[in-house]
């Protein structure tokens, strides 16, 4: 591990470009490499994409690869470089729908999907805002410590584990002006999911987004980081959504899922597709992977 992180400090002293083509050869050689993740990431683009011919999603998911290569080779970026780099690598689009709200004094959501560029995004954004946030410790404790570290760089962050559950999301964000960063686009398993439509398939997904939202009146400002061609990444907000939540959980839910397909739809390739965001089934459905 040790070894790792001494390659992610080097890689990030070279100039952003070359930092870029180095994730570039990281993604193309785990496509080849990583074939688990591989065959994931194709099950889950045949299907959200059936319309597509096999040449189309093949040529997305090796673009995937990449876009998670260019992620994983700036991490000593996110641990090791300086925050005015990092800033300078993120531009905001329409922020003032977040910073009204906080101006405001209202309480806020940011709803966050996994897109790729999601770490340097979030980088840049909590030098500016303090964020709540969750975190999933890991298994290595080398690792999780590193990760940890690099959480906290700013000091401008409140984690909370992800077995703290419900109760203590709400305690934070009631007691605090910070807008809690919600990334719920993953199956979490059955426990308050609810069955709604993804790319039309009845998928797992968690309800807490309304729950959340019902209990400490906070409005919910969807955040989208984009990589652009040159590297560096757009994170837009949109504006608060009106009329949620509703007495309606399940409707909730697809509301979300279906602002989140919408989004993926735009830019398939930087969406996170080797994750089984599919595994749990309904009662008596077959398993996908």
């Amino acid at each position: 591990m040790k070894i790792l992180f001494a390659l992610l400090y080097l890689i990030q002293l070279l100039p952003f470009c070359a930092i870029q083509q180095t994730g570039r050869f990281f993604g193309w050689a785990a496509y080849y490499l990583v074939a688990p993740r591989r065959r994931i990431g194709r099950i889950n683009l045949e299907k959200c994409f059936p319309e597509w011919d096999e040449r189309k999603r093949e040529a997305v998911l090796k673009a995937h690869f990449m876009e998670m290569g260019k992620l994983l080779a700036e991490y000593g970026l996110y641990w090791y470089g300086s925050a005015g780099r990092l800033k300078k690598l993120v531009r905001y689009r329409d922020k003032h729908y977040l910073d009204n709200a906080l101006a405001a004094g209202e309480k806020v959501i940011l709803l966050y999907p996994h897109f790729t560029a999601f770490e340097l995004a979030v980088y840049a954004l909590n030098q500016d805002v303090p964020l709540i946030s969750m975190y999933s410790h890991q298994k290595n404790p080398m690792l999780d410590a590193q990760i940890l570290k690099g959480r906290h760089r700013y000091d401008n962050v409140f984690l909370i584990g992800r077995t703290e559950g419900l109760r203590a999301i709400i305690k934070q964000l009631k007691k605090s002006d910070a807008p809690f960063l919600y990334l719920p686009d993953q199956d979490f398993g059955r426990k308050d999911s609810v069955f709604v439509r993804f790319f039309g398939i009845q998928t797992a997904t968690i309800a807490g987004l309304s729950r959340i939202a019902a209990l400490t009146g906070a409005k919910v400002i969807p955040a989208i980081p984009t990589r652009q061609a040159d590297g560096t990444v757009e994170l837009r907000f949109y504006p608060a959504w009106e009329n949620f939540p509703t007495d309606s959980p399940e409707a909730d839910a697809q509301r979300m899922n279906d602002f989140i397909e919408a989004r993926v739809r735009e830019q398939p390739e930087q969406y996170y597709w080797l994750h089984k965001r599919f595994k749990t089934r309904p009662e008596g459905e077959a398993e996908f992977y």
